[in-house]
């Protein structure tokens, strides 16, 4: 078919024709656009998928990653001297480590399991002498007690509660009305007229944010003693000893504010939405942030919000958990705790930690969290041998902290000068050479290298000071607390309600960290502050602790101790067996 011959003469419709074909084109172009972007957006669903399908086949793994390379040949040191120096410290502390175990091990062989009960435990003894048929033999009649064989069994019963009654005399003169009545001062008390005791306000705070049990349940627990409270009961003695504890709680944040280094982060939990509406106020920014989330929540047609309980922790100095409800994630809350505060803050990378550090002055320094970098690396799938390479490079950081985890400040500090300084010189060495270059842009591994290189002065900060920790993750597991919380009691009513539970929650984390019994510790608190006390830091968690040795949990504190001898043994002992297998060849 001749084309040239269907094409019209006409100019007119030849340019109608043209049009038409770029009317066309265009069109087909915009087609492709669009199905290039869905194309790549299903690539990025389809990996995300592929790496949840790995996650879930492989189960939880440590982010502690073994190197499978004795040689250790990624470290490109400046010189093989500093290289076989710093190794050659690290095998001969392994070596002394192992050696000190073996000994201990062998002069003071495990101890038999005692199974007896504690001596102080209250006995009642019931004997059983058995029946006649026992004691009267039918041959030579009755027989002789030889003695009692003895068993002894645990019994639980629930908690008791008893009825103080306390009378206060009243005297009068005789015939003299004038006198007046005298009679004995009444303490202060939580409630008054002296309802409730503060042990019975110290288990309603012990069961709701130490062992995260919701109001509801604490009624079937007070009822198998024989008393039925009404959950308004139980939630005004929780107003009444968060009203008590609130000034020293004050004192306990200040504390932490002033540490030289605060860590942070914050997790989520649900608000119910107010009743009445929420009208925002000038220059009043929780109440805008409020506004601003009902009004979402609201255009969304739910019940709640996604509220905020971040938590900071004094990681040197001060150490005390503080918590802080917020209704968002914006900087408000960060910025505002940390106003006053001059130091590091460490965390993870997201803008809004980063952003309150880049306000303030100079006044804070930002310190990257590893533990968070690792775990980017960790979860790559792709360039497997370099992301190896670099894990093995993070996991030598970690050995180093493991070794300096029971010397002083000091110490720790001179040994990261030795030997993460130069760590970190020969990553940073590594992350510049042609092949990490060369990593594909869309690539998770290239995601993990960017946050390392975009936070690398960050990342080294923890090296220029003894009291810092290499990571956050002290920090990161209070928010297990929150966790096990929101699993419990769901939900906050409202921002006076989050507030409280925020404070309420860290005076009990705080107890805990120094492994006291909370129960004795918040009851002692409840009672020096009624008294009249004012001596806050007596009532510290960490001083208050070593005037009442009683109430430590021994068992949590060795539980510690042998989980750190362990992490010392087991990299101890894979730095020895690296050694042996490089001295066979």
């Amino acid at each position: 078919m001749n084309i040239a011959t269907e094409l019209p003469q006409e100019l007119e419709a030849c340019h109608a024709i043209i049009r038409d074909r770029l009317t066309r084109l265009a069109q087909q172009d915009e087609t492709i656009e669009a199905l290039r972007k869905q194309i790549e957006q299903l690539e990025a669903e389809q990996e995300k998928l592929r790496k949840l399908a790995a996650h879930l086949a492989n189960g939880h793994r440590s982010e502690r990653h073994i190197p499978a390379n004795p040689d250790q040949r990624w470290l490109p040191f400046d010189s093989a001297a500093e290289f076989h120096e710093a190794r050659a410290e690290a095998e001969a502390e392994a070596e002394a480590i192992v050696q000190k175990y073996e000994v201990t091990r062998t002069i003071q062989p495990k101890k038999k399991r005692d199974e007896s009960f504690p001596s102080h435990l209250k006995r009642i003894e019931q004997i059983e002498n058995g029946d006649e048929a026992q004691q009267v033999c039918p041959t030579h009649g009755s027989r002789r007690l030889l003695g009692y064989d003895v068993t002894e069994t645990l019994v639980w019963k629930p908690a008791q509660l008893h009825v103080l009654v306390t009378k206060y005399a009243k005297y009068v003169c005789e015939g003299q009305p004038a006198c007046g009545v005298t009679s004995p001062e009444r303490p202060t008390t939580l409630v008054e007229g002296g309802r409730y005791d503060t042990s019975i306000a110290a288990t309603v705070i012990d069961a709701k944010w130490h062992l995260h049990m919701p109001i509801y349940r604490q009624q079937d627990i007070f009822a198998g003693s024989g008393w039925v409270p009404s959950r308004s009961t139980l939630n005004n003695l929780v107003l009444r000893v968060a009203f008590v504890v609130a000034e020293f709680m004050q004192y306990m944040k200040a504390r932490v504010q002033n540490d030289i280094c605060i860590g942070l982060d914050d997790t989520s939990c649900r608000m119910l939405l107010p009743r009445d509406e929420v009208i925002a106020v000038a220059g009043d920014l929780k109440n805008q942030r409020l506004a601003e989330k009902v009004a979402e929540a609201k255009a969304k047609k739910e019940q709640s919000l996604i509220a905020k309980m971040w938590a900071y922790q004094g990681l040197s100095d001060a150490p005390y958990n503080i918590f802080d409800f917020r209704v968002s994630r914006h900087r408000d809350g960060p910025e505002e705790f940390l106003k006053n505060s001059r130091g590091v803050v460490m965390a993870d990378c997201y803008s809004g930690n980063t952003s309150v550090v880049l306000r303030s002055d100079e006044r804070l320094k930002f310190a990257a969290c590893w533990a968070h970098a690792r775990r980017k690396v960790k979860e790559a799938t792709t360039y497997t041998k370099e992301r190896d390479t670099l894990l093995d490079m993070i996991n030598a950081l970690y050995d180093v902290e493991t070794r300096a985890a029971s010397m002083s400040s000091d110490e720790r500090l001179a040994l990261r000068a030795r030997e993460s300084k130069i760590i970190l010189r020969a990553m940073g060495n590594w992350l510049d050479t042609a092949p990490i270059v060369q990593v594909l842009p869309k690539s998770d591994f290239a995601d993990a290298l960017r946050y390392i290189c975009n936070h690398w002065e960050a990342l080294n900060v923890y090296v220029t000071e003894g009291r810092l920790p290499i990571d956050n993750n002290a920090v990161e597991r209070l928010m297990k607390q929150v966790a096990m919380g929101r699993k419990a009691w769901l939900f906050v009513s409202s921002v006076e309600s989050g507030e409280q539970s925020a404070m309420l929650m860290s005076l009990v984390s705080s107890a805990k960290r120094h492994d006291l019994d909370v129960w004795t510790y918040v009851k002692d608190v409840l009672d020096q502050l009624l008294a009249g006390s004012t001596h806050y830091e007596s009532l510290l968690p960490d001083v208050w602790k070593r005037s009442h040795p009683e109430a430590v949990r021994e068992y949590r504190v060795e539980e510690r101790q042998m989980k750190a001898q362990r992490k010392q043994l087991n990299t101890a002992q894979r730095r020895l067996a690296h050694k042996a297998a490089r001295d066979k060849r």
